[in-house]
Protein backbone atom coordinates (compact mmCIF):
# COMPACT_ATOMS: atom_id res chain seq x y z
CA UNK A 1 0.00 0.00 0.00
CA UNK A 2 1.22 3.48 -0.76
CA UNK A 3 0.16 7.03 -0.06
CA UNK A 4 -0.83 8.99 -3.16
CA UNK A 5 -2.05 12.54 -3.39
CA UNK A 6 -4.39 13.45 -6.23
CA UNK A 7 -6.85 16.23 -7.00
CA UNK A 8 -10.36 14.88 -7.42
CA UNK A 9 -13.30 16.89 -8.67
CA UNK A 10 -16.67 17.18 -6.95
CA UNK A 11 -17.63 13.68 -8.11
CA UNK A 12 -15.96 12.41 -4.94
CA UNK A 13 -18.36 14.41 -2.78
CA UNK A 14 -21.35 13.09 -4.76
CA UNK A 15 -20.05 9.53 -4.45
CA UNK A 16 -19.55 9.96 -0.71
CA UNK A 17 -23.11 11.19 -0.30
CA UNK A 18 -24.61 8.42 -2.44
CA UNK A 19 -22.60 5.67 -0.75
CA UNK A 20 -23.15 7.21 2.67
CA UNK A 21 -19.49 6.97 3.59
CA UNK A 22 -17.77 9.44 5.85
CA UNK A 23 -14.22 9.53 4.54
CA UNK A 24 -12.64 10.07 1.16
CA UNK A 25 -10.59 6.93 1.67
CA UNK A 26 -13.76 4.86 2.12
CA UNK A 27 -15.27 6.36 -1.02
CA UNK A 28 -12.19 5.77 -3.14
CA UNK A 29 -11.77 2.20 -1.88
CA UNK A 30 -15.46 1.51 -2.48
CA UNK A 31 -15.22 2.86 -6.03
CA UNK A 32 -12.06 0.90 -6.82
CA UNK A 33 -13.54 -2.32 -5.43
CA UNK A 34 -16.73 -1.73 -7.41
CA UNK A 35 -14.71 -1.18 -10.60
CA UNK A 36 -12.60 -4.30 -10.02
CA UNK A 37 -15.69 -6.42 -9.34
CA UNK A 38 -17.39 -5.15 -12.50
CA UNK A 39 -14.31 -5.96 -14.59
CA UNK A 40 -14.05 -9.44 -13.07
CA UNK A 41 -17.76 -10.02 -13.72
CA UNK A 42 -17.40 -8.87 -17.34
CA UNK A 43 -14.49 -11.27 -17.82
CA UNK A 44 -16.54 -14.17 -16.41
CA UNK A 45 -19.48 -13.33 -18.67
CA UNK A 46 -17.14 -13.13 -21.65
CA UNK A 47 -15.73 -16.58 -20.88
CA UNK A 48 -19.26 -18.02 -20.64
CA UNK A 49 -20.24 -16.33 -23.91
CA UNK A 50 -17.21 -17.83 -25.65
CA UNK A 51 -18.08 -21.29 -24.32
CA UNK A 52 -21.65 -20.87 -25.54
CA UNK A 53 -20.34 -19.86 -28.96
CA UNK A 54 -18.24 -23.03 -29.09
CA UNK A 55 -21.32 -25.13 -28.30
CA UNK A 56 -23.35 -23.40 -31.00
CA UNK A 57 -25.75 -21.96 -28.44
CA UNK A 58 -25.27 -18.40 -29.69
CA UNK A 59 -26.23 -19.31 -33.25
CA UNK A 60 -29.24 -21.27 -31.96
CA UNK A 61 -30.39 -18.27 -29.92
CA UNK A 62 -29.94 -15.94 -32.89
CA UNK A 63 -31.95 -18.30 -35.11
CA UNK A 64 -34.77 -18.44 -32.54
CA UNK A 65 -34.75 -14.66 -32.20
CA UNK A 66 -35.02 -14.16 -35.97
CA UNK A 67 -37.89 -16.68 -36.13
CA UNK A 68 -39.74 -14.86 -33.34
CA UNK A 69 -39.33 -11.52 -35.10
CA UNK A 70 -40.67 -12.94 -38.37
CA UNK A 71 -43.73 -14.39 -36.64
CA UNK A 72 -44.81 -11.03 -35.18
Amino acid sequence: MSVTQIDIDDALERAMALARVRTKKEAVNLALNFYAEQQERAARISRHFERAREWGAVEDAERLHRAEKRSR
